[in-house]
């Protein structure tokens, strides 16, 4: 086996520690301090790794608030209860409801995933093992019921399609759905927009996408971004 190797820790990392430890950290330490003690986030988010959509940043979440899942194309897996011996995403989806007991659950896509467009547009395989195709083979069920797929819009349709097909394989987990219908646990969907910050959420009953609403029904526009480039 080879030496992994290793060198000088990224200076935009020490960079940022050195600004939460002088800026964040003293006004959260109190928070910090019961944190180390134990957590218990009422939101399990699974959004997509793709480093242009923070959770943390887009809910303006603090530490604690959120327990997240990060994987490419925010895919949720069907339960394989036999077969297999590693599961990342429902490991942790399995801590997070049987575990911390969270009350919400909220898959999020995004605009111009990169994990959808794989999918739909195939290349070579990054490496032999082609780890990215084996994944992404996962959307396949969504593609199917998406029509027009030569549509100027068919990727935006594939990736509302793909967090229903996540939100669905979620109530294949027995634990899920066992407090899905006792009440005690809500499925979400939504969808982030990169340019323009915009949050859409799934309506459970049309499975339709709409702006984010406060709690008076009004809708939460993105006027600081509309400002900012008029300006």
């Amino acid at each position: 086996m080879t030496t992994p190797r290793t060198g000088t820790f990224p200076e935009k990392l020490k960079e940022g520690y050195q600004s939460f430890v002088e800026r964040r950290l003293p006004d959260e330490a109190k928070r910090y301090s019961g944190l180390a003690k134990s957590q218990s986030p009422e939101v399990l988010l699974i959004g997509c790794c793709d480093s242009r959509v923070s959770p943390e940043v887009i809910f303006d979440a603090g530490p604690g608030e959120l327990f997240v899942i990060r994987n490419v194309a925010n895919l949720v897996p069907p339960c394989e209860e036999q077969g297999g011996e590693f599961h990342g995403t429902s490991a942790a989806i399995e801590f997070a409801v049987q575990g911390l007991e969270v009350k919400h659950i909220v898959v999020m896509g995004h605009a111009t995933c990169g994990g959808i467009k794989a999918f739909a547009s195939p290349s070579n395989p990054l490496s032999e093992g082609d780890f990215i195709g084996k994944w992404v083979s996962l959307v396949k069920s969504a593609a199917e019921n998406v029509e027009d797929q030569n549509g100027p819009d068919y990727l935006t349709r594939l990736e509302y399609a793909m967090v229903g097909e996540s939100l669905k394989n979620l109530m294949t987990f027995p634990f899920v759905r066992e407090r899905v219908e006792a009440g005690t646990l809500t499925l979400h969907g939504a969808h982030f927009g990169i340019e323009r910050g915009e949050l859409l959420v799934r309506d459970p009953e049309t499975g339709d996408f709409r702006p984010a609403v406060d709690m008076a029904g009004k809708s939460i526009s993105q006027t600081a971004l509309i400002n900012c480039k008029e300006a």
